[in-house]
């Protein structure tokens, strides 16, 4: 007999949202202490030293030992701070950390069994179809805390790192959203988990353009004012910059930020161009496939794009709801065939339905509807995947924060001038390049039928011509400069 898997619906839903946010909560605020130890061991194998080995093993209660002496070490607050303001500051950084991956789907669904029945996990605390601009707009947010606490200190060197924050922060966003419109245009979706998925069938984007994957990383690095972007607190310059005057807790509240915002990026940039979870032996958490549509009216019916089709059941655990992926134009009486996917990752397996299951066209009358063969896809069908979806998306995020690290003890920091005329002159034309060359690869394979090899044709070609402009472009400004040394 076919197995029946239920979407968690009701309370089902609740506990699974309050459990995940719990999870997600502990695992940011705890893993940015050994972030931290991970940093220093890292950074002391690559200068031949050894790091932190007195507190416990290997030196992994050195974190806890630092907790413990930023709790109880003297909080100072200067006499002509705004105090509410110089409180607030430190909170108002690290909220905007802990959300962001709220629209994130962090692993495949899983399936459970409960009081007799299969439910279906999401690993997602919900799919919103604008995630990205979601995200945009938390991370955007912690640049304020930063400002406002070099503003509120009473310090001019820490208001000249809070207003180098606010600089770097808009140059810095414009590249950032440049380069998150190439998975958008890609994927033709904002919603992080249909991004994600659109690279089981696609491959991941940075195959597709891997200038605006360079982009995108760079401008997080900057965004979390890690080296050699870390000008807001540039110590031969400003004496610790923006959290100069902050010691104890509230110090610490500014480390948790920057730790968390680390691994939150992370996170964020291998959704958009790494697959995300993806990976061997791991499945799509979508289900796709066809449905026939057939006019009885008397006159031609346009059934647009995202149109719902589902299932015929008020039961909103039983319900399967599919949108069309496509515009279609249906002459009367005629039938056409127009292919659909899951819309949201709530169904997981119940996106596997089998023939004549869809029947309701949703907004369209006088059309009616069904698949004429079973769905595909649509979660896993074993334990393993979401475990294996797992440990493949903190592998790359440990790779990642190894990256970080490894930058922070190779590169050194920026002159201020420097760091804006690199946001500007480079990482701004370079992404609106690069944002460029996936519209036109789309359009033009669109005109060409949407065959994907004349796609990767043009990719092809469009990445010689985009290196050529890049290479011409370097070489101009290396002769430039020389003459203006030699003058």
């Amino acid at each position: 007999m076919e197995t029946t898997y239920l979407a968690c619906t009701g309370a089902c839903e609740t506990i699974r949202v309050v459990v995940l946010s719990l999870v997600l909560f502990a695992s940011l605020t705890g893993g940015f202490a050994y972030t931290t130890w991970l940093e220093r061991r890292f950074i002391a194998i690559i200068q031949a030293r050894v790091g932190p080995n007195r507190a416990g093993p290997a030196g992994l209660l050195q974190p806890i030992a630092d907790g413990i002496k930023l709790v109880f070490k003297e909080d100072i607050t200067p006499s002509q701070a705004d105090k509410v303001v110089f409180w607030l500051a430190p909170v108002i950084t690290v909220m905007p950390a802990l959300p962001v991956l709220g629209v994130v789907p962090l692993a495949p669904s899983i399936p459970i069994w409960i009081a007799g029945n299969w439910y279906v996990i999401p690993f997602a605390l919900v799919d919103v179809n604008v995630g990205v601009l979601y995200v945009l707009a938390i991370t955007s947010i912690a640049v304020y805390g930063v400002t406002l606490a070099g503003w509120a200190s009473a310090n001019k060197y820490s208001m000249l790192g809070g207003i180098r924050a606010s600089a770097q922060m808009v140059s810095y966003e414009l590249s950032l959203g440049l380069g998150v419109a190439v998975p958008i245009m890609i994927a033709g979706t904002m919603s992080f988990g249909k991004i994600v998925d659109a690279q089981f069938d696609l491959g991941w984007f940075i195959l597709h353009n891997p200038l605006a994957a360079f982009i995108l990383l760079v401008a997080l690095l900057a965004e979390v004012n890690r080296a050699p972007f870390d000008l807001p607190e540039a110590e031969q310059e400003l004496t610790a910059g923006y959290h100069t005057e902050y010691s104890g807790m509230k110090f610490a509240l500014f480390f948790m930020a920057e730790y968390i915002k680390m691994a939150v990026v992370s996170v964020v940039a291998f959704s958009l161009f790494f697959g995300g979870f993806g990976g061997p032996l791991v499945d799509s958490d979508y289900a796709t496939g066809q449905v026939a549509l057939t006019n009885t009216t008397g006159a031609t019916v346009l059934v647009q794009r995202g149109t719902l089709v589902h299932n015929a059941t008020d039961d909103p655990e039983r319900r399967v709801i599919f949108e069309t992926m496509q515009d279609v134009s249906i002459p009367a009486g005629a039938t056409a065939i127009v292919g659909v996917d899951a819309t949201t990752r709530t169904p997981g397996l119940l996106g596997n339905v089998p023939a004549g299951t869809l029947t309701m066209v949703e907004g369209v009358s006088g059309v009616s509807a069904t698949n004429p063969e079973p769905t595909a896809g649509g979660g896993q069908e074993f334990v393993f995947g979401p475990l294996l979806g797992i440990g493949y998306l903190l592998g790359k995020v440990v790779a990642a924060l190894l990256t970080m690290v490894w930058i922070r003890a190779t590169f050194p920091r920026f002159r201020y001038d420097q760091l804006m005329s690199f946001g500007w002159k480079v990482m701004l034309p370079l992404a609106l390049l690069a944002a460029a060359w996936t519209a036109t690869a789309l359009v033009l394979s669109d005109e060409a039928g949407g065959n994907p090899d004349v796609y990767w044709v043009i990719q092809f070609l469009l990445t010689g011509a985009i290196v050529g402009i890049i290479f011409i472009a370097f070489v101009a400004s290396v002769v430039r400069r020389r003459r203006q040394l030699a003058t």
